[in-house]
Order: structure tokens, then C-alpha cells, then sequence
């Protein structure tokens, strides 16, 4: 870990430290190299179904066939986008780029979240005209098409949930490919009825609630997307707990102007300005080992700024955290 020890507000050390993931490097490491190889095994399925679904649904007419497949392309699309971020966050960091590109994977589940509200405002609009012209469907065939579809968005989306929950950006391309699941779930359904009682009009009815459910799975990729933009602070931490526990350490008597927020899955960092007692002997980085400690054995923060200060008065941030 590097340390760094320089002057503060009113003129005590600084700490500026960084521990590579929650779990030390190599295992943030071992981590991006699973989901790696997640994605890639989940692209090969998924593109090899897609071009049989698309030829099945031009052969049964099937909208939900064909809106299931256009999805299918976009699960391509998403994990190719995943996979290219992923690749592009190992870039070193420069001068411009203190960060590096870790937040291009943030910005890669925004986009699949965007992606699939617009992949359901379609399937709704074309379902609307299917309710005033109905055309006729081969039940036969897109149930078995439908059914083939089925196994292979539950192999992608097994090969994918393990890496979704250590990466929001796997989980951007997962949540595609459960969308894809419901909707080779409707396919069955709208299948089996087209095929035994020749209700043709299943095929917008189902459609249309797959765009529901797609909306619905969507939404908490979207929102945790936008909070991490936001720089809101990381789900699993809570700060006002944090901050009680720094200041239980001796000698420190608040924690004031804290920040905590997410660079990329797995990698948080923390500002914060730490008020110490006037008569604090000059061991400033025993403390500061005591106070980084907490913040990343406790809270698993790796990236950690620690500003000591004997006075809040030439302070120009001032905020606490209740």
C-alpha cells in the first residue's frame, strides 16, 4: 500500500492510502476474470439462438418470436458492450484519468438499463397493432422455438448470476438476459395457446407483459446505475456507523466532511477530515493506521484520504454525517 504524509488545514498529515478490491488485489482480480469468462460463455449461447429465433419467426409470423429474438440481439449487444468495458476499465491511470476507466463499466449497465425500456416501448407499440389486425400464427412452431429459447436464456442467466452480484456491470447484461427469460416464458405460453385453441390474440397480450415485466426487472439496474453517478455512498456501508466508529478511536474528537462513494463495482473510496484532540502527541500515523484500518477491514473501503485537523476553524467543508 502506498502512504503519504503531508500538511493538513491546520497543519497536520494527511493520509492518502489504497487497497486494490474488498478482498485484496488478487482476488478483485480473480473476480473480473470469472465474469469475463461469464460473459463470453453467455455471448456464445446467446448469439448461436438468436439467428434460429429470427429465422422461426419470420417462417411462424410470431410478433413475440420476433420481439423476443430483436432482445436477443440487444443481450448480444449489452454483454459485447460489458465485456469491451470491462477490457477498457484496465487501462492505466494518467494525468487526465486519476480515476482511470473504471466508471465506463458504470456507464455500460446505464446504457443496457436504458436499453431495454426502449426494447419495451416497442414491443408494447407493436403490440398495440396487433390488437386491430391480428395476423395468423404457427403455434407449432414458435412453441418449440420458444421452448429451445427457454433452455438457453436458463444456461445464460446460471452462467451469469454468479458475477452479476460482484459486478453492476454483469448485472446489466444479466438483467437483459432474464428479461429474455421471461420473455421465452411468454413465448411457451402464447405457444401453447395459439397451438391448442388457435387464440391468436395471445401473442400481443403476452407481449405486452413481458414489456411490463421488463420494465419492472429494469428498474433497480437503472436506479443503482444513476446512484453511483450521483456519487451516492456504496449500498453495504452505512457512514453515520462508520464515522461513530472512527470517532470511538482515542484522541479523535469528530469526523466531519466525510464522503463515501463507488469508482467501479468493489472498488470504494473515502474523504474525510478528522478532528483530533489539541494535546495529541505527534504520532499522526499510528492513528491514521488505526482510523484506514476501520475503514477497510470493517467497511471494506480501499481507496482511503484522511485529513487531521486540531481546529475546524480555517475548515471551508464543515459538514457532518448524523
Amino acid at each position: 500500500m502506498a502512504f503519504y504524509r503531508g500538511r493538513g488545514h491546520s497543519g497536520h498529515g494527511a493520509d492518502h492510502s489504497h487497497h486494490h478490491g474488498f478482498g485484496g488485489n488478487d482476488h478483485y482480480h480473480e473476480l473480473r476474470n470469472a465474469s469475463k469468462r461469464s460473459l463470453f460463455a453467455a455471448f456464445v449461447l446467446i448469439v448461436g439462438y438468436m439467428l434460429a429465433e429470427v429465422i422461426g419467426g419470420i417462417l411462424s409470423g410470431s410478433l413475440a418470436l420476433l420481439a423476443d429474438a430483436g432482445h436477443m440481439l440487444t443481450d448480444a449487444a449489452s454483454i459485447g458492450l460489458a465485456m469491451a468495458a470491462m477490457q477498457f476499465a484496465e487501462r492505466p491511470v494518467s494525468p487526465e484519468r486519476t480515476f482511470g476507466y473504471h466508471r465506463l463499466e458504470i456507464l455500460a449497465a446505464l446504457l443496457n438499463a436504458l436499453t431495454l425500456w426502449l426494447i419495451a416501448a416497442w414491443i408494447i407499440f407493436e403490440a398495440y397493432h396487433r390488437f386491430t389486425s391480428v395476423p395468423e400464427v404457427k403455434g407449432g412452431l414458435m412453441l418449440a422455438i420458444g421452448a429451445i429459447g427457454l433452455g438457453v436464456n436458463i444456461a445464460a442467466a446460471w452462467i451469469l448470476h454468479g458475477s452479476s452480484k460482484h459486478s453492476i456491470n454483469v448485472e446489466g447484461a444479466f438483467q437483459h438476459v432474464m428479461a429474455d427469460l421471461l420473455g421465452s416464458v411468454g413465448v411457451v405460453i402464447s405457444g401453447i395457446l395459439i397451438w391448442a385453441f388457435d387464440w391468436w390474440l395471445a401473442d400481443p397480450v403476452v407481449s405486452i407483459v413481458i414489456s411490463i415485466l421488463i420494465l419492472l426487472s429494469s428498474w433497480r439496474l437503472l436506479a443503482r446505475a444513476v446512484h453511483v453517478l450521483l456519487e451516492g455512498a456504496p449500498e453495504h456501508i452505512d457512514v453515520s456507523y462508520l464515522c461513530r466508529k472512527m470517532e470511538e478511536v482515542e484522541d479523535v474528537a469528530q469526523i466531519h466532511d466525510i464522503h463515501v462513494w463507488t469508482i467501479s463495482p468493489g472498488n470504494e473510496a473515502l474523504t474525510a477530515h478528522v478532528l483530533i484532540d489539541l494535546d495529541y502527541p505527534d504520532n499522526l500515523e499510528a492513528l491514521l493506521r488505526r482510523l484506514r484500518d476501520i475503514a477497510f477491514h470493517d467497511f471494506g473501503i480501499g481507496h482511503i484520504t484522511l485529513q487531521l485537523e486540531t481546529s475546524q476553524e480555517k475548515c471551508t467543508e464543515n459538514h457532518r454525517i448524523n
